[in-house]
């Protein structure tokens, strides 16, 4: 009986020590929660709610009104939503080209370049530099008239060069070689990364075999880096259909609509033209897009991508 108390008493104090313990553990989470609870849940749920109404906050919560699946239909038949649309997935092709040119330098300095560390700072500082910063020296570069990138072009004999970021038909061109530019430092930094893991064992091996330069990046550099290369593809894909800032500072969206992207686009019509119903509808259509891109990833990622 005596035994049968005292393990009663331990289970008590063991499940009191718990309670205590996760209390604690909560208290020191909690501030997290919160902020995720109050800044990324509640802001999504509303998204989702006030996708199906028509609301401009300034009348207040007596000027919602439902609209059921108005705003998705009115959207597939909105010019400029279309247009930022078609202009995002133009946009993607940013993605392989900066991969393919920062794998490439990262190949080159791993092996053939003795100041590395120069050259990882001097390639990376575009991408911690400040976006406004980097823009506006673009902007400079890419002036019609007097910027240094026409002055060239006309120095060797071309009279009429293109406007650049004037010009709708090279504005959107001319936005995607800007973020080429700014995302190359990022890429070659983790693939230098990746390289630097690789055996060099197998390298010595397969030159032992007679396999030439080629041969070694099919069969051994690419294989081990195409995790790297998922998780810079992915990362890569879903930070073009975030791209605002770049678009903010260069054109605004224009000329003619030529460099809106959805992003800009809901901004413009939720905080401009103050249509958050409307805009949050946009928020949904871009949630799926990126999340059906995402698994398409993931299930390709299996014919492709060697862990």
């Amino acid at each position: 009986m005596t035994q049968t108390l005292t393990k009663a008493k331990v289970r008590h104090k063991k499940g009191a020590l718990r309670r205590q313990e996760s209390l604690a553990g909560f208290l020191f989470v909690s501030p997290m929660l919160i902020g995720v609870t109050i800044l990324t849940l509640l802001p999504i749920i509303a998204t989702f709610v006030l996708s199906f109404a028509d609301w401009n906050f300034v009348a207040g919560l007596k000027g919602l009104k439902w609209v059921g699946a108005d705003n998705f239909t009115k959207l597939f038949n909105d010019d400029v939503f279309i247009k930022s649309l078609s202009n995002n997935m133009i946009f993607l092709l940013t993605v392989p080209v900066y991969m393919i040119i920062s794998l490439v330098l990262a190949i080159l300095i791993n092996k053939y370049v003795y100041w590395k560390s120069f050259f990882k700072v001097a390639f990376f500082m575009p991408y911690i530099s400040s976006t406004v910063a980097v823009a506006i020296v673009w902007m400079v570069l890419f002036h019609p008239s007097a910027g240094p990138v026409n002055q060239f072009l006309m120095s060797i004999g071309i009279q009429n060069p293109p406007k650049w970021l004037a010009d709708p038909s090279f504005a959107l061109s001319s936005v995607m070689m800007i973020s080429v530019w700014v995302s190359i430092g990022f890429n070659m930094i983790i693939y230098l990364a990746g390289l630097q893991s690789i055996p060099k064992d197998l390298y010595e091996a397969a030159e032992i075999d007679g396999a030439g330069a080629w041969v070694r990046f099919t069969r051994i550099t690419f294989p081990i880096l195409s995790p790297t290369s998922f998780f810079l593809l992915v990362t890569g894909i879903i930070s073009t259909f975030k791209v605002f800032d770049l678009i903010a500072v260069t054109t605004s969206g224009g000329p003619l609509n030529s460099t809106s992207m959805i992003v800009w686009n809901l901004y413009d019509t939720a905080f401009i033209n103050l249509r958050v119903g409307y805009a949050s509808s946009m928020a949904v259509v871009l949630f799926a897009l990126v999340l059906a891109i995402t698994v398409l990833q993931w299930f390709g990622q299996k014919k492709w991508v060697n862990y």
